[in-house]
């Protein structure tokens, strides 16, 4: 798929079968996707863990998914969309009054899911924090939690060296500028000279083999001509 794709998801669905064809579906196109069966499962998850968006069934036994949604806008601005047998045009109205950010009637084609979920994370920037920097940094199907100091794939940690996760969070510090090899050298505590800056370069290379799909020719970690290296994300 075209998108940047490791956002998290939260599915909400009462049917375990569907809650476990769709958390199955969208974790093959890369997301990572955590479940509930419903709204107080919801609430118990949303209480620990931050999502990028909500998919939400309406019809559910206790809180439905209206009931939710209306509750959930008072403290957070996650996206929702919601999923339904009701597809009237009255029923979508009340989701989209209820705080949801679209609809999709059941039963739906998997694919149109997925664009309607793309759609809305096109629309959100990016989680930034304090400083106004970006929590998480999408480098295609990798992406690096500026926070943690982590690189994931999906559902796998991407190892660092030490040198590694060094120049990662120098790049992060400041994505799309431009470093110099002899800031590099000095940052991470070297010695200044020709076989130190060298040195740099073969670090630089063995990231790229763990960020970019072809290291020859980056698009993430970029050379940039009498300027140094600059990490530029999507």
């Amino acid at each position: 798929m075209s998108e940047p794709s490791a956002a998290h998801l939260l599915i909400v669905d009462d049917d375990e079968r569907i809650r476990s064809l769709l958390q199955k579906f969208l974790m093959r196109q890369g997301f990572l996707v955590s479940a509930a069966r419903d709204a107080a499962h919801a609430r118990r998850l949303l209480g620990g863990l931050e999502f990028d968006l909500i998919v939400l069934d309406v019809m559910m036994p206790g809180e439905d998914g209206m009931s939710l949604t209306r509750s959930l806008r008072e403290d957070i601005t996650t996206p929702i969309l919601l999923l339904t047998a009701r597809g009237e045009t009255s029923d979508r109205i009340e989701g989209l009054e209820a705080g949801a950010d679209d609809y999709l009637p059941k039963p739906f084609e998997p694919k149109e899911l997925l664009l309607r979920i793309n759609a809305i994370l096109r629309r959100i920037p990016a989680r930034v924090d304090s400083s106004g920097l970006a929590k998480v940094l999408h480098l295609g199907p990798v992406r690096y939690d500026v926070e943690r100091g982590e690189l994931w794939e999906g559902e796998e940690l991407i190892r660092l060296t030490a040198t590694e996760s060094q120049l990662m969070k120098l790049f992060s510090a400041q994505p799309g500028e431009p470093i110099s090899r002899t800031r590099l050298v000095e940052d991470l505590g070297r010695d200044r000279g020709q076989a130190q800056e060298r040195a740099v370069d073969v670090q630089i290379t063995r990231l790229r083999r763990k960020i970019e799909a072809d290291p020859k020719q980056p698009r993430y970690l970029q050379t940039v001509r009498g300027a140094g290296y600059m990490l530029i994300a999507d």
